[in-house]
């Protein structure tokens, strides 16, 4: 009789699990490179992304999210395999992990262990060395990720000037006849985007990743996009013209790339602060506007033909953008306009009759174990301190942030860490102090988010054997967000914020010396 009961209960609980979770959820995976929150759904009046901000009213939506590395190849890196640029010794583009650091698993992988059919489209993995050249694949993918045929002409001259020479320019909008294939690679990825989730047909889930290549550089997009944008409506976007006082040189990125643009090349930008004029300023916020606003429309064509019913969607970036915040233009730094990123996830399991707003600091490393939670996999487990060991391959550096959503947890104090390398303590062109090569990096700024403040330190790194020494500083960083959200006054040489600035600094070390 026991048994008999023993039986029973069993059963009844295996009943009780499915109607609880139901099958197996799909997951589709958004990543849009060079997001900052120019939303309309996280309140910026600027923006025209009306499918994102219909998305967002049907989701929890994160309103501190930060990325790990400004920089695209390191952040994806850190964000997919759920571990911080430290573990991984990645700040550049020319290393794979596996091959050196250690064989992490992946978040695409760990769906793909348990019986998830895995596909990527277009920009997921940064493409080249640093995912082997092949995306990951076999490991992350069940078949080769979908390239776009005309993403070798991302780089090319495919931009008319007013004679009709066609040139590199950095803001590119164009006719699409007039383009190689007569496309571009975003619109070709959400074809193949439509196309796979309209026909598939497999008994088992699927975890589908999608990687916009916009608002990324070069601006370009079809050119109806910023005919909506009107020049004037950004002339006082921020009132920064110049470098601040205050801040330290080796904070400063000198937007190497941006200059080396044919249209932008030869205005006579002093290296390395500038400033840019009235008008360029404009151009390139409405420009970077008009891409939001062109991969918005693309989201909504492809979020429309994904049954929401049975499937738990985030969309993300892999870091922010500065337009013009600090006279900075591009990412590369450590400031909250190149590190913040919107995350918006939405659950089956958690309907929503509006948005729900999530202000509890979150990062890009919180992304793998919280997807693994909401499919209700078997918990990743948190990272050991000798991450690289043979048995803690698959790990995360992360928190899951599926309890926030099921209301719990919400009165802890996070904080986000991030960081970014320079090769020295000023501007340079050669070795390129936006983009330093490892072999050159001689100098790593950390960075803290706290619920209240921004704490930096840039300090000497040595990259032979990835240490820092803490006591040769290059220059020190100190906002408060609760009155100064710009980061524009740093308060490092204030005597009243003494006590604040060491607290802060003895909170960064041990979190960076873990």
């Amino acid at each position: 009789m026991t048994i008999i009961l023993l039986f029973l209960l069993h059963i009844f609980m295996l009943v009780t699990h499915s109607a609880k979770n139901g099958p197996r959820r799909n997951v589709v995976f958004v990543i849009f490179d060079d997001l900052r929150p120019a939303l309309g759904g996280y309140g910026d009046r600027l923006a025209q992304t009306p499918h994102l901000d219909a998305f967002i009213e049907e989701s929890y939506y994160f309103t501190r999210a930060y990325s790990q590395q400004s920089l695209c190849a390191p952040s994806r890196n850190s964000m997919l395999t759920g571990r911080r640029p430290d573990t991984l010794h990645l700040y550049d583009f020319y290393n794979y992990w596996r091959d050196f650091t250690g064989n992490f698993s992946t978040l695409p992988q760990y769906f793909k262990s348990h019986n998830y059919y895995t596909y990527g489209i277009g920009k997921v993995f940064h493409p080249g060395i640093s995912s082997n050249n092949t995306d990951d694949y076999p490991y992350s993918w069940s078949l080769p990720t979908f390239r776009p045929l005309s993403e070798k002409y991302m780089n090319s001259p495919v931009c008319p000037d007013v004679s009709g020479v066609l040139r590199k320019n950095l803001i590119c909008p164009v006719h699409l006849h007039t383009q190689p294939l007569k496309t571009l690679p975003d619109i070709e990825s959400t074809a193949e985007a439509i196309r796979f989730v309209s026909t598939y047909k497999r008994r088992r889930p699927f975890f589908l990743a999608v990687g916009f290549h916009k608002p990324h550089i070069n601006f370009r997009f079809p050119e109806q996009y910023i005919e909506r944008f009107n020049l004037e409506d950004f002339n006082n976007y921020t009132k920064d013209t110049h470098k601040p006082a205050d801040m330290p040189n080796v904070a400063w990125n000198p937007y190497i790339d941006v200059r080396a643009r044919d249209d932008f090349k030869h205005r006579n930008i002093s290296f390395p602060y500038g400033p840019i004029s009235t008008t360029q300023r404009s151009q390139i916020r409405r420009a970077y506007y008009a891409a939001v606003a062109y991969v918005d429309d693309l989201f909504g064509k492809f979020i429309a033909q994904v049954n929401r019913s049975n499937t738990i969607i985030l969309v993300t970036g892999d870091h922010g953008w500065s337009l013009g915040e600090h006279a900075e233009w591009a990412k590369y730094s450590n400031f909250e306009v190149a590190l913040r990123v919107p995350l918006v996830m939405r659950s089956p399991e958690f309907p929503l009759l509006a948005s729900q707003r999530v202000d509890a600091i979150a990062e890009l490393v919180d992304i793998f174990p919280t997807l693994v939670d909401l499919a209700h996999l078997p918990p990743l487990p948190q990272c050991k301190k000798s991450a690289a060991s043979s048995d803690d391959l698959t790990c995360s550096e992360g928190k899951s942030l599926y309890p926030l959503l099921q209301g719990v947890g919400s009165g802890e104090h996070h904080v986000a860490l991030s960081q970014y390398p320079r090769p020295g303590m000023e501007p340079t062109k050669h070795p390129n102090s936006d983009k330093p090569k490892l072999v050159n990096i001689k100098v790593m700024g950390y960075t803290m988010r706290t619920t209240m403040y921004r704490y930096t330190l840039w300090v000497r790194f040595n990259a032979n054997n990835f240490t820092k020494d803490w006591s040769d500083i290059f220059g020190e960083e100190m906002y408060d967000h609760r009155s100064d959200v710009g980061e524009e006054v740093n308060l490092i040489k204030r005597p009243e914020f003494n006590e604040t600035r060491k607290r802060l600094k003895d909170q960064l070390v041990a979190a960076f010396s873990n």
